[in-house]
């Protein structure tokens, strides 16, 4: 059954890892800021995509300069971001109302592509889930105190966004009250006891928080 799709890009970091002034959202990616990239991909997914852009109060009016280089421009509802990613992402989801698909996004991941995007809407509608991930290549070691053992790195995975949902399984758990433990939306949906449905993810679909991932995603634009 097609449903209303509902996009929450949330944008609220800093620069202080890229070694810039300008937070990372804004920052120049092949011509033109980060943030268009990923705002491009969701608009492109699907015609009837609304996008809410959480951010800092303090980057709104750059939000806005942003928008007026669309030709364009898709229908998108501007957000105040809240203390922590949790409270961000639930003041964004004050815009969602019932029986809609939501995917909550990283806004400093703007190589996502609108296929794994319309993957996660079909799974979503399938399982009420769906959790882009990717194996892990490195082998990984599990720290305990000053002790540490190998671990089989075939059971674990590296997460992505968009993680997106059925609007009545992430409505109810963000009324959840906030704890430090919730490091992503999955965290706080599972806390309800719901099954995550993970889809394979894009090794593209990188985040960019240090110089290198700039240079990376560059790269992965001119293939």
């Amino acid at each position: 059954m097609e449903r209303k799709k509902i996009a929450i890009i949330v944008a609220g970091g800093s620069g202080t890892r890229m070694q810039s002034t300008v937070p990372k959202q804004f920052l120049d990616l092949a011509g033109r800021p980060v943030l268009y990239y990923t705002i491009t991909a969701f608009a492109q997914a699907y015609p009837d995509m609304e996008i809410v852009l959480v951010l800092p109060e303090n980057h709104i009016s750059q939000a806005n300069h942003l928008l007026q280089s669309f030709e364009d421009m898709p229908a998108i509802t501007i957000v105040k971001g809240g203390e922590t990613r949790f409270h961000s992402v639930k003041n964004g989801l004050q815009q969602v109302k019932d029986n809609a698909v939501v995917f909550v996004h990283d806004g400093v991941r703007p190589l996502v592509s609108p296929a794994l995007i319309r993957t996660c809407y079909e799974a979503a509608l399938s399982h009420g889930s769906a959790i882009p991930a990717i194996d892990m290549k490195d082998s990984i070691r599990e720290v305990s105190g000053d002790k540490n053992m190998a671990v089989n790195r075939d059971r674990f995975r590296i997460i992505q966004t968009p993680q997106t949902f059925l609007s009545e399984l992430i409505l109810p758990a963000f009324e959840l009250p906030y704890d430090p433990l919730f490091t992503d939306e999955a965290t706080v949906v599972e806390r309800l006891g719901q099954q995550i449905h993970l889809v394979t993810g894009e090794e593209s679909n990188l985040k960019i928080t240090k110089p290198l991932d700039l240079v990376l995603a560059k790269a992965f634009l001119q293939l």
